[in-house]
């Protein structure tokens, strides 16, 4: 079984926003920013809704992969 802190692709689904409803939106796809060092305390880099990456518990989210065409638009968004 995969670690929660294990995200393999680039993209990740918000499932939880508690501590966060400012920042995270659920449901939501976000963008996530390899770090490796947020990875070891079980965080994880994603860029947020303030448009900066930011390490939120890597338990808030769950890893997706999206088609092609998907992840292309979503790479070109601001």
């Amino acid at each position: 079984m995969r670690k929660s802190t294990e995200f393999l692709g680039e993209f990740v689904v918000c499932i939880n926003n508690v501590d966060y409803p400012a920042s995270l939106e659920l449901h939501k796809i976000y963008r996530v920013i390899p770090d490796e060092d947020a990875a070891t305390e079980e965080d994880i880099r994603v860029i947020d809704e303030s448009g900066e990456d930011y390490l939120y518990p890597s338990s808030y989210f769950v890893p997706i992969q999206v088609p092609q065409i998907v992840e292309e638009s979503l790479l070109r968004a601001p």
